[in-house]
C-alpha cells in the first residue's frame, strides 16, 4: 500500500517564512498541496518572490511581536480559514548570560516565545473543527551552547509551551508539538564557520548538515493525517548529533 501526504484544503501561515528554514517549510507545504501563507516583517520582495513561486500561495506581513499586527487575522480575511500554523519566526543573537541587558532578554523572549503564543491563541480561535499547531524549537532547548543562554531558555520554553497547548486543546481537536533542528546548512555557513562544520559533521551519525527541506518535511509530516495520533511530542531533526553521550 502507497502512502502519500496530500494537504489539499489546508490554510498553513509560516511566520519568518523569507529565512532559510521558514523557506525550506513553505515549499514543501506547497509541495504537498497546502495554501501557504507566507509572512515576512520586513522583506517584502523575498516574500513576493517566494510566493510567485508557489503558485496559489500568498503573503501577510507584520511584527511577530506587535499585538496590533493581527497577522492570523490577515491569513483569515484572505483565505477564510487557517488550519495550520507553523511558529519559524525566531532571532539568535549571541550574549554570554552574565552581560545579557534586560532590552536583549525582553526581545529574544518576546520574539521566540510570547510571539509563539500570541499567535498560536488567535490560530486556535479559528479552528473550530480541529487543526494543528508547530513551533520550531531547537536542540539547543535541552542543550545549550555558550553565548546562546538566552535563546535556549526561549525554545525550551516553547517545547513546554507545545505541551501545555497540546494538553489544553487537545479536546478541541488540536494537536501541537514542536520541530527541534540541529545545525541546518546555509549558503556560506562552511566559509563562515568551517571549524564549526567540520565538528557537526563529525559529530553527525548521519554525516552531513540539515537542510531546510529536512525540516519542512518533518513539519508536513506532523500536520497530515499519518501523525494524527502524535500531539505534545519535541521531534528532533538533527542527523542524530543528538545521541552522543555529554560525559
Amino acid at each position: 500500500m502507497s502512502i502519500a501526504i496530500d494537504l489539499s484544503g489546508q490554510v498553513v501561515l509560516v511566520t519568518g517564512a523569507t529565512g532559510g528554514i521558514g523557506r525550506g517549510i513553505a515549499r514543501r507545504f506547497h509541495a504537498a498541496g497546502a495554501t501557504v501563507a507566507i509572512h515576512h516583517r520586513a522583506r517584502p520582495d523575498e516574500a513576493a518572490s517566494l510566493a510567485a513561486e508557489l503558485p496559489g500561495s500568498f503573503v501577510v506581513s507584520g511584527d511577530v511581536t506587535d499585538p496590533d499586527a493581527r497577522i492570523v487575522d490577515q491569513v483569515v480575511a484572505e483565505a477564510g480559514k487557517i488550519t495550520g500554523l507553523v511558529n519559524n519566526a525566531a532571532i539568535q543573537p549571541l550574549a554570554e548570560l552574565a552581560d545579557l541587558d534586560e532590552e536583549s532578554w525582553r526581545a529574544m523572549i518576546d520574539t521566540n516565545l510570547t510571539a509563539a503564543h500570541r499567535l498560536s491563541q488567535a490560530a486556535a480561535a479559528h479552528m473550530t473543527e480541529g487543526g494543528w499547531i508547530t513551533h520550531i524549537a531547537s536542540i539547543e532547548g535541552t542543550k545549550p551552547a555558550p553565548a546562546h543562554g538566552h535563546y535556549a531558555v526561549s525554545k525550551a520554553a516553547l517545547i513546554m509551551h507545545a505541551r501545555a497547548a497540546a494538553l489544553e486543546w487537545g479536546r478541541r481537536g488540536i494537536r501541537v508539538n514542536t520541530v527541534s533542528p540541529g545545525l541546518i546548512d546555509r549558503p556560506g555557513l562552511d566559509r563562515d564557520w568551517p571549524e564549526g562544520v567540520a565538528r557537526w559533521k563529525a559529530a553527525a551519525p548521519l554525516g552531513r548538515l540539515g537542510t531546510p527541506e529536512d525540516i519542512g518535511d518533518a513539519c508536513v509530516f506532523l500536520a497530515s493525517d499519518l501523525a494524527r495520533w502524535i500531539t505534545g511530542i519535541d521531534l528532533v531533526v538533527d542527523g542524530g548529533v543528538s545521541t552522543h553521550p555529554t560525559w
